[in-house]
This record gives structure tokens, sequence and C-alpha cells, in this order.
């Protein structure tokens, strides 16, 4: 039997099992960086397999190696890095599923299948091991969403818990919705936008709302600076080159007859390359000071970065391409012409070695993907019937990375 087609058996004979952990980690989601529960559930489905497992300091991490015994022609034995995310979302689940969330938390973007897909890619390596020639670390990371949890494992060591950096390193997230059930997609370059914050807080003089002529009023440059995101989007930027920027809080005042001291709003700022994100973290203190200064008012601007854009590496991309059509046929397989304008904490570790991010689609059949609630959605549902495929996915491309056979 090849190594494929004996993953693929063993996956399918330990299926109800990951399913199963699946929608036990759906009913306990913790948000953040300090996940317990979900972290000793984890370490109960890897209870007894042979990996050397470090337990994260700065937050409820997992890194597990699995140390190959395959004799290797190479010079040093190679390493795979792959990924699964393991946080939810503070959103209060809508679905009605009879494993829905009990504790006012959701998996609304789908990490519980990252995490049992992740489980099953270690349950059938570990039980390949005698083919591996190389090493495997799975990375299983608490804080994706706004906690960069990535940069605390980086920090913790992750990227040389084998003694050597990867050769790759692979990640699948799942979708609700874009492509039909089943779908696997990434593309070469930019997957994914970068992230970034942006404050203002624009301060005049509160006054009555009958005499603004006694006032500084920081309401109508508040109104300006917003509208002007916009015209930088339109006017200041190279369509070729894209950046988003939506405003997602505006405040200022209390009462309608009250001008008030002080007004802000935030907003998030994405782009797909580090030029444009150097020329809007220019251009947009340099309007907002300016409109602060046609209106006789203070302003505070500040730019957080976020996440950096998430780039797959061309060859790695293309070689997730093959592996999906190698296994499960070409219509399997989608290369996407454009990047998504969501942004992703794995570009930390695509920043320092080369891999790819792969999209799968948990559409359930018979659910139109354009209309289907999207990720992050109170009512978005995920398939658990993709957790397998996604397992034998991440399993067959460590495999063709470390050379097995």
């Amino acid at each position: 039997m090849t190594l494929t087609a004996s993953v693929r058996s063993h996956l399918e004979g330990i299926e109800r099992e990951l399913v199963a952990l699946r929608r036990d980690l759906h009913q306990i989601p913790e948000v953040g960086l300090d996940l317990p529960d979900t972290q000793r559930r984890l370490l109960e489905a890897l209870e007894g397999l042979p990996l050397d497992i470090t337990l994260g300091e700065g937050c409820t991490s997992i890194t597990a190696v699995l140390r190959g015994t395959a004799p290797s022609d190479a010079g040093e034995r190679p390493v795979v890095l792959l990924r699964g995310d393991m946080d939810g979302l503070p959103v209060e689940e809508m679905t009605g599923l009879d494993f829905a969330s009990r504790n006012g938390r959701m998996h609304a973007c789908g990490h519980d299948l990252h995490m049992a897909l992740l489980v099953g890619a270690v349950r059938v390596l570990c039980e390949h091991r005698d083919r591996l020639p190389g090493d495997v670390v799975f990375m299983f990371q608490p804080g994706e969403e706004g906690f960069d949890g990535a940069s605390v494992m980086i920090a913790e060591g992750v990227l040389d818990a084998a003694g050597r950096r990867p050769d790759a390193a692979y990640a699948i997230h799942v979708f609700s919705a874009l492509e039909p059930h089943g779908i696997f997609a990434t593309k070469p370059g930019p997957m994914m936008a970068a992230s970034d914050e942006i404050h203002v807080v624009v301060t005049g003089r509160g006054g009555h709302g009958s005499a603004p002529h006694l006032a500084v009023d920081p309401v109508p440059a508040l109104a300006q600076m917003v509208l002007a995101t916009q015209v930088l989007v339109g006017r200041r930027v190279d369509v070729f080159d894209p950046a988003v920027i939506s405003v997602g809080k505006l405040q200022a005042g209390a009462r309608s007859n009250v001008i008030p001291e002080s007004g802000e709003f935030e907003a998030t700022l994405r782009t797909f390359s580090s030029q444009q994100q150097d020329n809007l973290f220019r251009l947009i203190p340099e309007t907002m000071r300016g409109i602060a200064a046609s209106n006789g008012v203070g302003v505070e601007v500040e730019l957080r970065h976020q996440y950096p854009v998430t780039v797959n590496d061309p060859d790695h991309a293309e070689a997730v391409v093959d592996a999906v059509v190698d296994v499960f046929g070409s219509e399997r397989a989608v290369v996407w012409t454009r990047p998504l304008t969501g942004s992703e904490d794995f570009s930390r570790v695509l920043d320092e070695v080369p891999g790819a991010f792969i999209a799968l689609s948990a559409v359930p059949e018979r659910v139109d993907p354009l209309t289907a609630p999207y990720n992050h959605s109170a009512y978005a549902v995920f398939d658990d019937d993709v957790v397998t495929d996604g397992a034998l996915l991440l399993a067959e491309l460590a495999c063709r990375t470390l050379g097995a056979e």
C-alpha cells in the first residue's frame, strides 16, 4: 500500500474520533492567549503519542515535535511545520447546532476544525513515523484573532523546536462561505492582507450648540477626517496596489445641544505590500493634521501595526496545488487570482520560513457558498466532514517535504 493510501485508510478509521474532538472543542471556545480548557482537551487527544511536547509560557500553546525514524540521505534531516490555531471569538452563537457553544463565545472562524484536523495529521504521521526521514513540528497556537499568538510562539522558539528551522510551513484555514464544499484554494504571493489600526482623537473647545462661534467644534473636523480616509484610498492609492480603510468606531458628544470637547474614530487599514503600508502610514497622519489645522482643532493620530501581509512562497503554493490534484483530483483545487482582505498571523511564520497558507471550504453541502454566513458570523456553520480531508492534505504535504516514501 502506498504511503498516501495508508494515511487515508488510517484517517478513515479515526474519523469519528476527530469529529467528536471537533464538536467537544466547539462547545468550549476560549478567547485570546489563555485557553486552559482548550489546551487540556488537546493534550488529552495527544496523550500517549511519541511526541516531544513543550507548553508555552506566554500563552497556552502546545508545540509537539515528531521525530521520524526513517534514514535520511540529506546532510541535515528535513523539518516541516504544520500549524493549527486554537482561539474562538467573543460572539454569541446563533446556529442552533446540538453541539453549539455553551459559554457565550463561539468558534465562529472554524479554529475548532483546525485543531481537529491537525490532531488527525499528528495521529497518522505518528503511525507512519518509520517512513519519515525527518521531523515534524506541530504548532497549536492560541491568540490568532487579534492577539498575535504566532509572535509569542516564535519568541518562545517554535521555529527552532526541532533543532533547526523548518524547510516548509503549512496551515489550513476553513471557510464557511466563498467556495463550494471541499474545495482547497491557495495562490502564490500575497494570500491575505496586512492589518493595521488607525486611532484618531480630535480636541476642540466645548460649548453650547446654539453658539458654535464661541466654541471650537471638533465634530466637523472629525467628519472631514472620516471622509478623507475614503478619498485617500480613491485618489492617493495605486489601484494595482490596493488598500482598504474602514471606520468601525466614530464617537463624539452625548447631547444634541452640546458641542463636545473632543471626538474620536478608529479604523482598520488593509494593504497588500509593505510599500503601500508605508505610504499610508505617512499620508494618513499628514492628512489628519492638515484637516485639524484648517479647523483650528488639535489632533492625535496613532497607527498601530497588527499583522503583516501573508505571502505564500510560489514553489510551496504550487506544491499545495500538486498535492491536492494528486490526492483528491483536479476538481478540488482552485488557484485564487486575488488575495483576501482578511489578515492572519501565520504571516509571521511565513516571514521567517517558506511555505503556504491554504483555504478549505467547509460550506455544508447543498448550501450556496455565495450566500452562506461568512466566518465570524454568529450564524456561520462549518461542515466537519472536511476534517479528514484537511488532515490528509497536511500529512501529505509533510511527507512530501520530508521525502517520505
